[in-house]
């Protein structure tokens, strides 16, 4: 059996045991989450891409991308929770000896998490007003692909969510000082556009322009809104999201960038990087 089939039957032994196998840690959380929210899993598929394959001897290693679709019983409604994540197989002599997924991994960044990334006006400026409608609806739309107007990073989350605001008729300032404000010019861009720290800091008391309000919980967002990540608790934020809908119970499901996904839970304590020391930041866009 070649290795790419040898992939195609683990992960299909793994969807075919989906609420009791515990080969995929993460994947186990999530079901058992969903269970514990009294939702259900209603049907699963999968797909394989590999991408990088190295072989030496009898050994390889492929490097593949797993997509993800979870049909998800909500009560008397229904959604599809999907994902796009980074795989790992080592194999030897045609056998898989080592597999795993990586949801998300905390950014590392020789930036310092103080506040002094972004500059931000004290000054009072003009409401703007927020079309949260609109903001869903790019959020929709490139949540598995890349607007070819905007560039492309290799952790994309929070330039998708400047995107995502920006559709919704968030107001740039600041230009051409990356350290000020919040801006995209196609050639250069502040830091609060594409850096997850930097975005929070923004969002923290920004006056002018993008403007949002910190609230206590998740639960008192709407769609269009955005939370802010700290997998490892020390400051330094490492994610972002946007609420694109809500549950029965009225917590949201956000769409994010880096690991592509939609209509995920927002807690994310089915990531591979999430750890006790998880912080949240939560803001009301437009506020």
């Amino acid at each position: 059996m070649n290795p790419t089939h040898q992939l195609q039957t683990y992960w299909q032994r793994v969807i075919d045991r989906l609420v009791d196998q515990e080969e995929e840690q993460w994947l186990h959380k999530k079901v058992r989450g969903l269970e514990k929210r009294g939702h259900r899993v209603e049907r699963a598929t999968f797909r394989i891409k590999p991408y990088h394959r190295i072989a030496y001897d009898r050994k390889e290693s492929i490097r593949y991308m797993l997509f993800l679709s979870l049909l998800i019983k909500d009560g008397k409604k229904v959604y599809m929770e999907e994902g796009i994540y980074e795989g790992l197989a080592l194999l030897e002599r045609n056998e898989i000896i080592h597999q795993s997924v990586s949801t998300e991994a905390p950014y590392t960044s020789g930036l310092s998490p103080s506040a002094e990334f972004v500059e931000k006006e004290d000054r009072k400026g003009p409401p703007f007003s927020y079309n949260r409608r609109e903001a869903v609806r790019y959020a929709e739309r490139w949540w598995d692909s890349y607007n070819s107007a905007y560039k492309h990073f290799d952790l994309d989350c929070t330039n998708y969510i400047s995107q995502c605001l920006r559709a919704g008729g968030a107001p740039t300032w600041g230009l051409p000082n990356r350290a000020r404000g919040w801006w995209y010019t196609g050639k250069n861009w502040s830091y609060s556009w594409a850096v997850a720290n930097s975005l929070r800091w923004y969002l923290s008391g920004s006056r002018q322009g993008l403007t949002a309000k910190e609230v206590s919980s998740a639960d008192q967002l709407t769609p269009g809104d955005v939370i802010c990540y700290d997998f490892e608790g020390d400051g330094r934020f490492d994610h972002n999201t946007i609420v694109v809908k809500k549950d029965s119970d009225g917590m949201p499901l956000v769409n994010a960038h880096t690991t592509n996904s939609r209509h995920r839970y927002w807690a994310y304590e089915d990531s591979t990087a999430y750890t006790p020391n998880i912080k949240y930041k939560f803001f009301i866009i437009g506020s």
